[in-house]
C-alpha cells in the first residue's frame, strides 16, 4: 500500500474532482493562489468557527479544519457541490487518524453558507475504499505526463483552467 504520509487530503479530493488537476498537484504546479474562489473558501474558512483553534496539520500531510469539543473533527467547506470529494477527504483524515491508532473518531463535514452539517464515521467498507484509492492516486502520481483534460462544466472555474485549455 502506498504510504498515506505522502498523500494529502487535497489529493484526495482532487482524486474525485480530475485527476489532471491532481497530477499537476502531486507535481507541484498549483494554480490555487490565482483562483477567486479558492480566496473565498479561505475567507469563510477563517471567519466561520472564530473560536475553535483552526488548521491543525498533522505530519504534514493532513490539515484539519478544527476539533471541536467533543472530538470531532471537522472540515469546513464553502458548497456542497463537491460533496462526494469532500465526503472522501474527511475520511480520508479519519482513516489516516486511525492508522495513527486514535480510534472511534467522527467527522462534521460543515457548509456554514448553506447551514448545513453532515456527519460522518469510518466503516470497514470506506478503509477498503480509500487504500484501493491510495494505490489509484500513485499511480497518478507516477504517471510521465497528466492525463486527459476531463472536459466538464466545471473546468470553466477550476484554477487549472489555463493549463488545460489556453
Amino acid at each position: 500500500m502506498p504510504d498515506p504520509v505522502h498523500i494529502t487530503g487535497t489529493m484526495i479530493n482532487y482524486y474525485f474532482i480530475c485527476q489532471r488537476k491532481l497530477w499537476y498537484f502531486c507535481h507541484q504546479i498549483q494554480m490555487e493562489h490565482n483562483s477567486e474562489l479558492v480566496q473565498i473558501g479561505k475567507v469563510i474558512d477563517q471567519t466561520s468557527y472564530s473560536r475553535e483553534k483552526k488548521s491543525i496539520m498533522i505530519d504534514n500531510t493532513i490539515c484539519i479544519d478544527f476539533i471541536d469539543g467533543k472530538g470531532i473533527i471537522n472540515e469546513v467547506k464553502k458548497s456542497d457541490s463537491m460533496e462526494d470529494a469532500h465526503i472522501w477527504q474527511l475520511k480520508y483524515y479519519l482513516y489516516y487518524l486511525k492508522l495513527r491508532g486514535v480510534e472511534n473518531l467522527a467527522g462534521s463535514l460543515d457548509y456554514p453558507k448553506l447551514k448545513k452539517k453532515i456527519r460522518l464515521e469510518l466503516g470497514d467498507d470506506d478503509i477498503l475504499v480509500i487504500e484501493n484509492m491510495l494505490f489509484k492516486i500513485q499511480a497518478v502520481k507516477n504517471l510521465e505526463l497528466p492525463p486527459a483534460a476531463i472536459n466538464s462544466k466545471i473546468c470553466q472555474k477550476c484554477s487549472y483552467y489555463e493549463l488545460c485549455y489556453v
